[in-house]
């Protein structure tokens, strides 16, 4: 992609109305732009990083037997009032159309959806077990939408629903699920900063699990235990000052963003919508389940948090909207040498973000591929002579070489 065609430009002073520093960046270095409160458009440089983000879970989800539907963001009151949450959930957006007066939600999450979705192709224990998963909008009405990307009304989710045919099926599939989740953040480069954190469990289950990543711009405080590596919230807390696992009171209180969590539904939204299933007794069984969220967008702003500078961003390699950015710094007399290097890193299939500009300033250009955070830099320029100067961003080395080992530097 050449930068003199891309669509957005940078910004050099942040936007005053966003306190937080994934929104900050986001919209400075152009990836996303404000609509209103909570809600932001994902722009090529944004959307590539999301799709990619994506990808990631989805390949994990799908290594897990899931299998991939796209559920309707639109849904009808009376599944809503089957399960008794039209009147109780806080964040649910509702309207009624004008023609036929009929009264509407804009899905925050999928249970009412799914598991009326899954009666009509479960019916025997033949059936079972079964996994589906989505990537889709969700809606909620935030009563103070804030943090950027972290705290939305409009924002992207991946929803795993598991159905099982008892508790214990469901168990093992709860520890697939987990393994799954941690793979996910290990290729995100959030591993070493993400933890399993033990979460109330609500009217079904002792404990839910979320996944926290440490970050001072994190709404949530958790409680670290060091020997079990995993967390607590402060909900649990509250109930227990212990470890759940080990009983460990030696606990160190931390901030983190929920990048994900895992739920043991059991029969709570099966039971609603008589979502039943017959052994091999020919016994008429609930259908016991569990769900597995994970937010790509709030993903792409934590990244953010926790991986920038007092320059911009820095994106994880297998993440970011292209692998290099290469910059002409003397577009009028090295035009030639820069677009021939341009075209053959394309045709070695390398992601290139080519800063072909002539009225951006030496200055300017680099300013603007620190801010963007593209993992490397290759430079042209007439000090370089033949050469091309190499660095990754957010280190000091720089290493000069030639066009045939810049390729296979990136492959």
């Amino acid at each position: 992609m050449k930068q003199s065609q891309l669509f957005t430009k940078t910004k050099r002073e942040a936007p005053k109305d966003e306190e937080a520093i994934n929104a900050q960046l986001l919209i400075r270095a152009g990836f996303v732009d404000k609509l209103m409160a909570g809600v932001y458009t994902f722009l090529p440089l944004g959307l590539r990083t999301l799709k990619k983000i994506e990808n990631i879970i989805r390949e994990e989800m799908i290594a897990i037997d899931g299998q991939e539907i796209l559920m309707p963001a639109l849904q009808p009151k009376n599944n809503w009032e089957q399960t008794g949450r039209w009147d109780t959930l806080d964040s649910l957006i509702k309207f009624t159309t004008f023609y036929t007066k009929n009264e509407y939600a804009l899905g925050p999450t999928h249970e009412e959806i799914i598991s009326p979705l899954a009666k009509k192709f479960i019916l025997s224990y033949k059936d079972l077990p079964a996994h589906l998963f989505q990537i889709q909008n969700k809606f909620r009405d935030e009563k103070r939408a804030k943090s950027g990307l972290l705290r939305g009304r409009e924002f992207l989710m991946k929803d795993l629903y598991s159905f099982h045919k008892d508790e214990k099926d469901l168990n093992e599939y709860y520890e697939k699920a987990t393994e799954a989740y941690n793979k996910i953040f290990a290729r995100l480069g959030l591993k070493d900063i993400t933890y399993l954190t033990f979460a109330s469990g609500g009217s079904f289950s002792k404990y839910s699990h979320e996944f926290q990543t440490l970050s001072d711009a994190g709404e949530d405080t958790i409680f670290i235990c060091d020997k079990c590596k995993i967390a607590i919230n402060k909900e649990i807390i509250n109930e227990q000052d212990n470890c759940p696992q080990c009983g460990n009171k030696n606990l160190k209180e931390e901030k983190a963003i929920e990048v994900g969590n895992i739920f043991k539904l059991k029969n709570k939204y099966s039971t609603p919508f008589n979502l039943i299933y017959k052994n091999e007794d020919g016994e008429d069984k609930d259908v016991i389940m569990g769900c597995y969220g994970m937010g790509p967008s709030r993903i792409l702003g934590t990244i953010v948090e926790v991986s920038h500078d007092d320059k911009g961003i820095i994106w994880p390699e297998l993440i970011a909207p292209y692998q290099l950015h290469l910059l002409n710094l003397s577009p009028k007399t090295l035009k030639d040498k820069a677009d021939k290097v341009y075209e053959n890193l394309k045709k070695a299939r390398i992601e290139v973000l080519y800063d072909d500009r002539v009225d951006a300033t030496v200055g300017e250009k680099f300013n603007d591929s620190d801010l963007i955070g593209i993992p490397y830099r290759a430079v042209i320029s007439e000090k370089a002579g033949d050469k091309i100067e190499l660095k990754k961003r957010g280190s000091n080395e720089v290493k000069m070489i030639s066009e045939e080992e810049l390729i296979a530097n990136l492959h």
